[in-house]
């Protein structure tokens, strides 16, 4: 009998350990996690489990956009590895924190958006006279986000809330809308455009 209670105790005991390794991988990055970590940023991301969480959401978005990629596979791995590259600049920010969330959200919108991983809405098209016309699909990201396409150019955008509704930015663009009116501006110094949503 007390052979037995202490198999059972044993068995217990090994059971309660591998819960907490694999609740400790489940809480943890993508990526293994070790003492000598490639990067400080690495580091920092192993111990937080809010940027931990972040990483495991964007690798799955990754994966997926992986899997609809096709021919941009090649891309997509390319531009992945720069962000990973632009991401381990943060070990040079005043809040290294913030600097990796953000780093984060942004690539999370970008892959969501830009893979058609999350639900959108359009093309939508708006007539801006004699500037032509602009087509926008908004997405459900977290942020908010558009892709706008014109005369040939595509634009990835981020909602950033104001006070008179949502403001979209990109890198060069910016793109607003109130009750079917857009005001765009596209390009480094463009004047704003005034542009009418196609009923």
């Amino acid at each position: 009998m007390r052979f037995l209670n202490r198999v059972l105790l044993v068995s217990a005991g090994v059971s309660a350990l591998l819960g907490a390794s694999l609740a400790t991988a489940q809480d943890g990055p993508s990526f293994k996690c070790s003492e000598k970590m490639a990067s400080s940023v690495e580091d920092l991301i192993c111990k937080n489990p809010d940027l931990a969480a972040q990483d495991r959401k964007l690798a799955a978005a990754y994966d997926a956009a992986l899997k609809k990629a096709g021919n941009g596979a090649k891309t997509l791995k390319a531009e992945q590895r720069g962000w990973i590259k632009g991401r381990d600049e943060c070990w040079k920010s005043d809040d290294k924190q913030a600097c990796v969330r953000d780093s984060y959200s942004q690539r999370i919108v970008e892959v969501q958006a830009g893979y058609g991983l999350v639900a959108g809405k359009g093309p939508i098209t708006f007539d801006c006279g004699g500037d032509g016309t602009i087509s926008a699909t908004f997405y459900q990201t977290d942020p908010s986000s558009l892709i706008a396409s014109y005369k040939g150019q595509r634009s990835l955008m981020v909602a950033v809330q104001s006070g008179s509704g949502v403001h979209y930015t990109g890198q060069n663009e910016s793109f607003w809308e109130h009750q079917g009116e857009a005001r765009v501006t596209w390009g480094y110094g463009a004047k704003e455009m005034t542009c009418k949503k196609n009923v």
